[in-house]
């Protein structure tokens, strides 16, 4: 909605929510529009699910066409449709606003923040105080969590040509290669792993979809080429395949933990594919494909005695060459 429509509907917002309410002539010569727009001012008051109904007045030939009393707030100079919330919906917007930390210092962070501001102006005056004693529940960690500062303008080129489903060409620094280049992708998807913020994106030399972190794209340009989205991609199942981030070199484990973890491995998925096997000491067995060995055995490690690789072999005796490295480093 452009700028001029928007000023016309809050007027007739206002009009409408009068105790007389307005005739169409009313709405017409005060916005300045005719008969034609009226009628498409209370259509788009309807898409957006404010009810107006037309009432006769006494010794009048016009109708007069009101907002429904009890769908309204009333502003110092405005009255509004009415704002409520459950404590649930609360609860949620809540929690969404405090797990925006990967957004903080960004121009979408301050969106945000700017949102929740606003929200806290049209909502009633008990809402905003549950607002602000909810906040008080839900803290972020922020330690371990990247900074987004002065990416600014490669998180909106990505968004845009998200939504117009066009290239950008971005020069990407990788992280295990320590390499730096200029390719032209088609962004898919922004997604959050673990504090950080990432692209699944086409590859367009290639055809193929790549993941790459936002913070290592250290200039960006929108690109020329139309994306189509390609047909054989489902982004929640190729992120609920990967253990981390590897999408690809898929791994068969299983893993023995000691009873001492095996009730925290039991509380959570690890994988699709995974079994679980108790044993009587209260040890516990997992199974599972995942991709990504290299997080795998990562993860494994991260145990210490706690956890005990079984299979695969191979893998199994990458491990035990690494932890020889560090012991003789000691």
């Amino acid at each position: 909605m452009r700028g001029k429509n928007l000023i016309q509907l809050i007027k007739a917002l206002s009009l409408l929510s009068r105790p007389q309410g307005a005739t169409r002539k009313d709405l017409a010569e005060t916005l300045q529009i005719t008969d034609r727009s009226v009628s498409r001012c209370f259509k788009t008051l309807e898409t957006l699910g404010i009810p107006v109904y037309p009432e006769t007045a006494p010794y009048e030939k016009e109708k007069r066409w009101h907002i429904e009393a009890s769908y309204l707030d009333r502003l110092p100079n405005l009255n509004l449709p009415r704002f409520s919330l459950t404590q649930s919906e609360i609860i949620s917007l809540c929690m969404m606003a405090g797990e925006s930390v990967v957004f903080g210092g960004t121009e979408i962070g301050r969106h945000i923040d700017t949102a929740m501001a606003k929200l806290r102006h049209f909502v009633p005056e008990e809402t905003r105080i549950e607002i602000a004693r909810l906040k008080r529940i839900f803290i972020s960690k922020t330690i371990g969590s990247k900074n987004y500062a002065g990416k600014g303008q490669v998180i909106e080129t990505l968004t845009e040509s998200i939504l117009n489903r066009t290239s950008a060409v971005i020069t990407y620094h990788a992280f295990y290669t320590n390499k730096t280049s200029t390719v032209e992708v088609g962004p898919l998807h922004l997604f959050e792993n673990d504090g950080g913020l990432y692209l699944f994106a086409v590859k367009l030399k290639d055809n193929a979809v790549r993941t790459y972190a936002v913070e290592r794209i250290t200039r960006i340009r929108p690109g020329t080429k139309d994306v189509p989205y390609p047909g054989d991609f489902d982004p929640e199942d190729t992120l609920n395949s990967a253990f981390d981030l590897i999408h690809g070199d898929p791994v068969t484990v299983t893993i023995r933990f000691t009873p001492s973890e095996a009730r925290y491995i039991k509380a959570r998925t690890w994988s699709k594919t995974q079994t679980l096997k108790d044993h009587h000491d209260g040890s516990l067995n997992l199974t599972m494909t995942t991709s990504g060995r290299r997080d795998v055995k990562r993860w494994v490690m991260s145990f210490g005695k706690e956890a005990e690789l079984l299979e695969p072999e191979e893998l199994k005796r990458e491990i035990e060459e690494e932890l020889k490295i560090i012991l003789n480093k000691g």
